[in-house]
């Protein structure tokens, strides 16, 4: 039975499990495609599988925490991530260690499954501050997450970097199984919906394999617009199916709230930006100083470039969590216009050590007040019981943003090799992460217009 108190450092120990698990992407591709004597360009495909798996995966586990048995799902998760850890950790050839990254993949689903239970189980006035501290735990822990990786590979191997996971996550299974309460107050019994489920797995592992592969295999090429073609279809099958339905795997109707389209449409917005900035700053610190623009970082040191990540979000979720539950709708659009300065900056400087520990912190910042407000506007907005659905829905489009925000950098790098390529997507960056935030300051302005007429 878990102790009053204990509830929510527990709900954050589980959460972190996507912070360990993503900080296993980048920063070992070099290492593992020589570990496995494959090619950098195939070894990227851990990342993509990784991310497809956690994009059909993360709704599917969101409705199912609507339901009465989430304190199982969360277990039977966790287990599964074990399970992926440790077979990439002993995997003998690069394909069974894809099995292993695939079944990890079920980390991006955690943090809003223990949303759900924070909502459930904790008091009324500590339920904001709560899910502002779980969203942006995964930022907070990449800041952990990648220091450590680079650490534990660089003095061992990239094998010991997965054993390490598969201890965390065994040790939270643990937290979870101890401290977090195996009732179903305020769950509801609901027939799943299949129909949507399916289409909306097709949607998006059509969406995200076309928009990862499009650098490598031709924007124009058969396999990327047959792929794109099947995400259109599918995605606009998946709306009408849902739209029908009584009870669908996403309530497209909850999009009508001005707050919930908002939240949503961000995340893609800064999904993108972030991405190209954290993979950009990723490679200046550890390319070598001859390419002209690298900084020469060995991998033991490279992961420490996202400590300031952390520093920053622990510090932008403390500001949101002291202005209350009123300032959410305000904090968006500060939050993005913190991450789009530090987009412009790394743009304009980002050729030495403390510009890129600068710009994490910012970003880190700006993260902090934007992903801790946009789960506590859709969870204020929606049914106790669609909790689960709606949030790990705007977890799916932050990972869709993401893999555009991929699909940009690899096509731009892949176009203009070198200096001119950084500096491009760096501008990608920041062009696209300035478009979001004057777009949130002009519908905050739009929204107080009628007010201003009335007074």
């Amino acid at each position: 039975m878990s102790r009053p108190g204990s509830l929510l450092p527990a709900l954050v120990y589980a959460a972190l499990t996507t912070s360990i698990v993503s900080s296993l992407g980048m920063l070992l591709v070099p290492s593992i495609a020589a570990g496995l004597d494959v090619s950098v360009g195939s070894a990227q495909w851990m990342l993509t599988v990784n991310l497809l798996v956690g994009a059909i995966v993360t709704p599917v586990m969101g409705r199912l925490s609507d339901g009465p048995h989430t304190h199982r799902l969360l277990l039977i998760s966790l287990s599964t991530i074990f399970a992926g850890s440790v077979i990439a950790a002993v995997a003998p050839n690069f394909a069974i260690f894809l099995v292993g990254r695939a079944l990890q993949g079920l980390s991006y689903g955690i943090v809003p499954v223990t949303i759900v239970l924070a909502r459930r189980h904790l008091p009324r006035s500590q339920i904001d501050p709560a899910i502002s501290t779980l969203s942006v735990t995964v930022a907070t822990g990449l800041g952990i997450g990648y220091p450590l990786t680079g650490v534990l590979a660089s003095l061992f191997d990239f094998r010991f970097a997965f054993w390490f996971a598969a201890v965390f996550v065994a040790t939270a299974g643990a937290v979870v199984w101890k401290l977090i309460p195996n009732a179903a107050a305020g769950a509801v019994s609901r027939h799943f919906d299949v129909p949507g489920t399916v289409l909306l797995s097709v949607a998006l592992a059509a969406t995200l394999t076309a928009v990862s592969q499009g650098p490598s295999w031709g924007w124009g090429s058969p396999p990327t617009v047959g792929l794109a073609a099947v995400a259109v279809i599918a995605f606009g099958l998946w709306i009408v199916v849902e739209l029908r339905s009584r009870d669908p795997l996403i309530n497209l109707r909850v999009f009508k709230t001005p707050d919930v389209f908002l939240a949503n449409a961000t995340a893609i917005g800064l999904g993108a930006t972030l991405y190209m900035s954290l993979s950009i700053s990723s490679i200046i610190a550890q390319a070598p100083a001859a390419t002209g623009y690298g900084i020469g970082l060995p991998l033991f040191w490279a992961g420490f470039v996202m400590l300031p990540l952390s520093a920053g979000s622990l510090t932008g979720n403390r500001i949101v969590r002291r202005l209350g539950p009123g300032a959410m709708t305000a904090m968006l659009p500060v939050g993005a216009g913190i991450m789009a300065v530090s987009a412009l900056m790394l743009w304009f400087t980002s050729d030495e050590l403390w510009e890129i520990l600068l710009g994490m912190a910012l970003f880190g910042l700006g993260m902090g007040a934007a992903y801790a407000a946009m789960p506590a506007l859709i969870a204020r907005n929606v049914a106790v019981f669609e909790v689960g659905s709606a949030v790990s829905f705007n977890q799916v489009l932050r990972t869709v943003g993401g893999a555009l925000g991929a699909a940009v950098t690899g096509a731009v790098l892949a176009a203009r090799p070198g200096t001119e390529g950084i500096t491009s997507s760096l501008g990608a960056a920041a062009v696209g992460g300035t478009i979001v935030f004057v777009a949130l300051v002009a519908n905050q302005l739009r929204m107080r217009r009628p007010t201003t007429k009335q007074s």
